[in-house]
């Protein structure tokens, strides 16, 4: 990898990276729709380092900052709603909000190892590591925040790009995990290590994917989300989880150089916009010849060297980049600025289109799961699909309407930013996607209902046609074939029962052979047809045949 020297690199007066990694929750109860996974997080012990973040809306006068309210005012009521719960009625309690977050403080640094001997281990102060939940959503989010002071770009380069891996995708010459760092380590206040990464364990990873057809995760990552356990494991664990994504994670950054951001090479707004390694300015990753027009809103970017330079922001969909000056208190005053709107506007602009695509990714994984285990032979796995076909649907219904926003903000910023994230994303058409798909499956089911009933109705129609000839014919003789009226209660007692039994078996036989009578009765009333195949017909009810030869279906 070609790098410039620490000394040449462009330095960064302050540095954040926030890190979303999408999961979906395993099912705790069959055939409940509604999973509170979080309710099992509630209990304190030692195998549980996660509490619950209060909410900032205490009711308390005075209680509220200036950046709460910034951050509530920057989105539309119905999404305010949805990150911050249903306003106070008179007289009435205010609402819960849908969003559960639970905070694990023990991880209080990280130190990333690279594998360019040239960069030496660099510590990061980590903010937060936090799990987000969604109620009646099976989606879990994990984020962590980290940052770090007067820091060469380049190591934020080298960051962003291999910090987030949850696995390697292939293993370099040297057995170091390729795209990741050398080693990741998560440590205490004290410094002593909690978590280290084992990308270079081949055999684990090799080993996993043959034994359980899923890849497991580095054990850094296992650890920080402990006691979440894999769904692909033989990991003992209530809270289980599954991969929606690919192994690489979404990411935030915001970057405040002390020299001029416009400075920067186009290279190096395209490496940070694509989240690529370090390299020389004057060498291109790859050629983008749109770059500007796609992955750059510029609304706030001055390019005059006479103003100061304002902010750039860049968007790929899988990462957010906010570019600018260190010496500019409107982008960067800690407690402040712009740096404040980035860890708390800024990141739920980011997390609801993930938030979405990972829950479409999830009725999907549902969906195929469903469609998977039924068998048309047995009709329990039918049952069985067709009531968690009417579930999933439900569950996207309310998906849509408690969870599904086309507009989140009316501030041109907010709104033109969050639209850029969908569309990279393709949250529009995955949405289309799975709700045609999980429509075709309630259309089917529909149309199968309708047959059954279309077919128990012909069945009925044909007992009822052959009653009706034991019908007219007892009603003409009216009913006294026999003289009971001589005999003792008990004979008449026994007659009425051999009647009943006799008549009950007679009419559950038919109802056996009312599919081939039905045929047969087709056959007769079509005058085309000569009496020796009505006849045929007749006779091939009673030898489980269609008439013309063909075995009935089963």
């Amino acid at each position: 990898m070609e790098t410039k020297s620490q000394g040449d690199s462009p330095r960064l007066g302050h540095f954040r990276q926030i890190l979303l990694w999408p999961l979906q929750l395993m099912p705790l109860r069959e055939g409940s729709q509604i999973q509170n996974h979080w309710e099992f997080l509630e209990a304190p012990g030692p195998d549980n380092p996660w509490q619950e973040v209060d909410d900032e809306f205490t009711g308390v006068a005075g209680g509220l900052e200036h950046r709460h309210y910034s951050e509530f005012v920057t989105f539309l009521p119905h999404v305010q709603r949805f990150l911050y719960g249903e306003g106070r009625t008179r007289g009435g309690p205010p609402g819960e909000a849908p969003i559960r977050v639970f905070r694990r403080k023990d991880v209080a640094r990280v130190r990333c190892t690279y594998p360019d001997p040239d960069l030496p281990p660099r510590e990061f102060q980590v903010a937060h590591v936090d799990l987000y939940f969604f109620f009646d959503l099976d989606v879990v989010v994990l984020t962590v925040e980290i940052h770090a002071s007067n820091l060469p770009l380049e190591v934020a380069q080298e960051t962003m790009f291999r910090l987030g891996r949850a696995y390697p995708i292939y293993w370099e010459p040297s057995g170091d995990g390729g795209h990741c760092l050398k080693l990741t380590e998560w440590l205490a206040a004290d410094g002593s290590v909690l978590a280290t990464s084992d990308y270079e364990r081949q055999e684990k990873f090799l080993g996993h994917v043959n034994q359980f057809r899923a890849p497991t995760l580095a054990a850094h990552w296992d650890y920080l989300l402990r006691p979440l356990v894999p769904h692909h494991s033989e990991a003992k664990g209530l809270l289980r989880y599954r991969q929606l994504e690919y192994h690489r994670m979404p990411v935030m950054a915001y970057l405040a150089l002390d020299d001029d951001p416009r400075s920067l090479a186009r290279s190096d707004f395209v490496r940070l916009a694509l989240v690529t390694p370090a390299g020389a300015p004057d060498k291109m990753p790859f050629q983008v010849p749109d770059f500007e027009t796609r992955f750059c809103y510029d609304r706030f970017w001055v390019v005059d060297p006479e103003g100061p330079p304002g902010a750039r922001y860049l968007c790929c969909g899988e990462a957010l980049m906010m570019v600018g000056s260190a010496r500019q208190p409107y982008f960067f005053t800690p407690g402040g600025s712009l740096l404040e709107q980035f860890r708390h506007q800024y990141f739920l602009l980011f997390l609801i289109p993930h938030l979405h695509k990972a829950a479409l990714f999830m009725m999907a994984d549902r969906l195929v799961y469903s469609l998977k285990r039924m068998d048309i032979q047995q009709p329990e796995t039918v049952k069985r699909f067709k009531r968690e076909i009417r579930q999933l649907r439900e569950i996207f219904l309310r998906f849509t309407h408690r969870y599904w926003f086309h507009h989140v903000s009316d501030q041109a910023q907010a709104k033109d930013l969050y639209q850029m994230t969908k569309r990279f994303l393709g949250t529009e058409e995955l949405y289309v996607e799975v709700r045609e798909r999980i429509q075709d499956m309630a259309e089917y089911l529909e149309s199968d209902s309708l047959r059954r009933q279309a077919n128990t109705v012909v069945r009925l129609t044909v007992v009822t046609a052959f009653g009706l000839i034991g019908t007219t014919v007892t009603g003409y003789f009216g009913m006294n074939l026999l003289g009971l009226d001589d005999l003792s209660p008990g004979v008449r007692l026994a007659y009425f029962a051999g009647v009943f039994l006799g008549v009950g078996w007679l009419t559950f036989y038919t109802v056996m052979k009312s599919k081939g009578l039905s045929d047969f009765l087709d056959l007769l009333s079509d005058e085309r047809e000569p009496v020796t195949r009505k006849i045929g017909a007749f006779f091939a009810v009673w030898r489980n045949k269609r008439p013309g030869g063909s075995e009935r279906p089963q």
